[in-house]
């Protein structure tokens, strides 16, 4: 088996321009897309973006790329589709930006990135959650350091009335909650 038998084949952008709604070859290329990204294939992304593809373009569930890149953990393609151009701050359908995912899952890198190239650190969800909260929330130390270090709103209140503080003990998340108890 050679090198180029692992290799997958071109992706190559639908024939005629985007129309609305869309015709089944474009479905298929942005499917091909989206599946690049959670993928992690940041050189084939970089060669679509390079013929012009536009990066800011989201799927059903708006999920935007950078979204499904950081929550994939696809530092690379993260840093791809940044310096292409990519919002940092976009939100999917439910309200949840990049940041705010990667501060869940304790992705620490993706969360410097992000905030390098300018995400709201304080950038809430419609249920009023912060991604400091999602990492108090998930015993994600580092990332909650991180984000402070960033000038992270501490005392944050979601709409239910709770902090990072108050959801870190309410999550049983000792580390954060240590964390947060030392600041005060």
């Amino acid at each position: 088996m050679s090198a180029t038998d692992h290799q997958h084949p071109p992706i190559a952008p639908p024939a005629a321009p985007l129309a609305s709604p869309m015709d089944a070859d474009t479905l298929d290329f942005l499917r091909q897309v989206f599946q690049l990204v959670r993928e992690g294939d940041s050189e084939r992304l970089a060669g679509l973006i390079d013929k012009g593809m536009p990066v800011n373009f989201r799927n059903e569930k708006g999920d935007s790329l950078i979204m499904l890149a950081s929550y994939h953990g696809r530092l690379d393609t993260v840093r791809v589709l940044l310096q292409a151009g990519a919002d940092s701050n976009v939100a999917n359908d439910q309200g949840q930006t990049p940041l705010a995912g990667v501060a869940y899952k304790g992705l620490f890198d993706i969360a410097a990135l992000l905030l390098a190239h300018g995400a709201a650190v304080d950038g809430n969800s419609p249920d009023g959650k912060t991604p400091l909260m999602m990492a108090a929330m998930f015993n994600r130390v580092d990332v909650l350091r991180l984000l402070i270090g960033h000038g992270a709103t501490v005392e944050a209140v979601d709409s239910r009335g709770m902090t990072a503080r108050s959801l870190a003990a309410t999550m049983g998340a000792k580390d954060t909650l240590a964390a947060l108890e030392a600041l005060a």
